[in-house]
């Protein structure tokens, strides 16, 4: 039925003259598709009445499942006439709902009360069940209206049905002109009900663009406590220590010259161990690998240790700016732990391309799946990318495969002139 309800019909062309071939099948298609569109009355009163319920039933926590299961199967039945207004005018009907990757329950069910494109499914469902049942059970009546009377004649031929026969030339000629118009007035109903709007669309980036610059800022305050925790558990108080060694050196270097030389000698290693700290808080920092190699050498010195084989393809000819390459190979990286962590898996992939304006990353592992996007280190990786306007989407169905698609859009950086 839902291939059926989609196969592209443009209304733009059809007509009501002239009397062919060509317009009689396009008016018996038109009809069935409002036919169709009319057998949907049922779950859309049924998903309707549930939608009114849910959400006094959500205060006593009974709403929740409910809601979890109405929610989606109203968005799959809008999906559908969105698609046949899409077809049926020529131009793309589009949702635009609010992402809720990476959220909870708690965390779906807010985004969807405050989510415009999903009061306008509701609304639609409404709208089906009422007018848009009437646009479309109108021509499918009209043409079977006709068949009826002849039936009926056949067997009673006696006066009433012989009136009825004779209306069957009106209702469809009536049919003929009306299924047309009809139609197209259910399409555009159900794209100015189910198509997303741009003042709406762009509050929306607003509120997105808000909401990850916040948790960039959050994110960059965390970065900047664990540096300093960092520093001053490593190299600081290492560097402290040589301090006080080389002070107790000097008073001892005439009196007890052994000690002196061995407190030194302790300065050095001191100094060596402190080095070290600081080249790894550097490497948290932005890992040396990437300004030596870019995105794809990091990737490759990521992945070279890892006690699973890991399978790379990587079209990264061009260099990325370094913030978008720090956050993609940060992604990855947390990707791939979570791969060994959890996965349990024999094998894991890599693929990133960029295409001069979005840079694409793809992690997978053949593990046992299941995955949870609310996860703290996947919902890491979702933030770590919204500072970038990017996105992260979770594919991982019990049994595997998991893959996570990483999103950045970014310009390559200009090629520096030749000296």
């Amino acid at each position: 039925m839902t291939q059926f309800l989609t196969m592209p019909t443009n209304l733009a062309w059809i007509g009501p003259t002239p009397v062919d071939r060509t317009g009689l099948v396009e008016r018996l298609r038109l009809t069935g598709i409002a036919a169709a569109q009319a057998l949907l009355l049922a779950p859309a009163l049924a998903l309707g009445i549930l939608g009114i319920i849910i959400w006094p039933l959500t205060l006593v926590l009974v709403g929740i499942p409910l809601a979890l299961v109405v929610v989606p199967l109203t968005q799959l039945l809008t999906n559908v006439s969105r698609r046949v207004a899409a077809n049926l005018l020529g131009e793309p009907v589009d949702a635009d709902y609010a992402a809720t990757t990476g959220k909870g329950v708690v965390g779906r069910l807010t985004t969807w009360v405050r989510d415009p494109a999903r009061w306008r499914d509701f609304a639609h469902l409404w709208f089906s069940a009422t007018g848009g049942f009437v646009l479309c059970a109108l021509p499918a009546l009209a043409l079977a209206a006709p068949v009826v009377y002849v039936v009926g004649a056949i067997v009673d031929f006696s006066g009433w049905w012989l009136f009825l026969l004779f209306l069957s030339g009106p209702i469809l000629t009536a049919w003929w002109f009306i299924t047309p118009p009809l139609a197209r007035a259910r399409a555009l109903a159900d794209r100015s009900l189910l198509g997303h709007r741009r003042v709406e669309e762009l509050e929306r980036r607003v509120s997105e663009v808000a909401e990850s610059r916040s948790e960039a800022l959050d994110h960059s305050a965390a970065e900047v406590r664990r540096i300093e925790r960092d520093l001053h558990d490593g190299a600081q108080a290492r560097i402290a220590a040589i301090g006080m060694n080389v002070g107790l050196a000097e008073k001892l270097i005439d009196t007890d010259p052994a000690t002196a030389s061995e407190l030194l000698r302790e300065v050095r290693e001191t100094t060596l161990s402190a080095l070290a700290d600081l080249r790894t808080v550097v490497r948290g920092i932005h890992p040396p690998v990437l300004a030596d190699r870019g995105l794809a050498g990091g990737i490759e010195a990521l992945v070279i240790q890892l006690p699973i084989p890991v399978t790379l393809a990587l079209d990264l000819e061009d260099r990325l700016p370094a913030p978008v390459e720090s956050a993609a190979y940060f992604a990855v990286a947390e990707c791939v732990a979570n791969t060994l962590k959890h996965a349990e898996a024999t094998r894991a992939w890599v693929t990133a391309t960029h295409d001069g304006s979005l840079l694409r990353v793809q992690v997978g592992d053949d593990g046992v799946g299941g995955a949870d996007p609310a996860g703290a280190g996947v919902a890491g990786v979702a933030k770590r990318l919204a500072a970038f306007d990017g996105k992260m989407v979770l594919t991982s169905p019990p049994g595997g495969p998991t893959v996570v698609t990483l999103e950045v859009p970014c310009p390559t950086l200009p090629t520096p002139p030749d000296r």
